[in-house]
């Protein structure tokens, strides 16, 4: 093993590089407006309502306890689709918006260095009942869907971009967290990277405590191919970048 670059990586998870950062030149502290909460669709994007709340009765009454102790990783599905209530009960539970406090700041259902929320959500969608196969991305403002493409090989897509992780093909839908960094690196400047992971944490367990309510399963996926999962959300991979992913489906 490579000591010095052992040692340069460990140095990443430690926060002694705040000490170092005069916080007073920062965009916030400089006056600059903060990025907004969610990434604004295109015109041409038709909007999809999500089920609320309303919807989400049967979900009620799954212990925290039973929760945190079933939880495991998942890399088997059934074929069963997952209902749009469904998907959108994850999506509110990993990404949702309970107030939005300010342009470029709102209180969700995980928590956030700086309450900044670095993160887009985006859907591969396979098997979920009234949606088209296809790439979607989640507006937590709207708690609605906006389609960004069909892609009718998007099964066959999915092992190349995993790294050879076949699994990922059965799941009819996979959660892909795309980063933008601005959005913290605005308050945190150079400090925002390391907050951006543990970010990240956050969301993906609360997804596995959510899956539990559905008696789904998921499993958080950190390695895959960098440029094919960015081509295949259709982000830049410069100022927008996936970071993580999980597929989703029927125990």
């Amino acid at each position: 093993m490579d000591k010095n670059k052992i040692a340069e990586h460990r140095d990443f998870l430690k926060d002694s590089l705040r000490q170092t950062i005069n916080f007073r030149f920062t965009d916030q502290h400089q006056g600059v407006e903060p990025p907004p909460v969610e990434k604004p669709p295109r015109p041409e994007q038709v909007s999809i309502p999500l089920p609320n709340h309303e919807k989400w009765n049967p979900f009620h009454g799954t212990d925290l306890l039973d929760a945190i102790s079933n939880r495991k990783s998942q890399r088997r599905f059934s074929s069963a689709p997952l209902t749009l209530a469904e998907l959108a009960f994850l999506l509110w539970s990993t990404q949702g918006i309970k107030k939005e406090l300010a342009p470029g700041t709102a209180l969700r259902t995980v928590p956030s260095a700086g309450c900044r929320h670095p993160f887009e959500t985006y859907l591969l969608v396979a098997n979920v009942e009234g949606l088209d196969v296809g790439v979607y991305r989640y507006l937590p403002l709207e708690h609605a869907l906006v389609m960004e493409k069909r892609d009718e090989d998007l099964v066959e897509k999915l092992a190349p971009a995993t790294l050879g992780q076949a699994f990922t093909a059965a799941a009819p839908v996979i959660f892909v967290w795309a980063a933008i960094p601005y959005r913290t690196e605005w308050r945190y400047t150079t400090a925002a990277h390391r907050v951006i992971l543990l970010d990240a944490g956050h969301i993906c367990q609360n997804l596995y405590l959510a899956c539990e309510a559905i008696h789904c399963g998921t499993c958080a996926i950190a390695a895959f191919n960098q440029d094919l999962m960015d081509q295949l959300l259709g982000v830049d991979g410069v100022d927008e970048f996936t970071v993580y992913m999980a597929p989703v489906g029927k125990r």
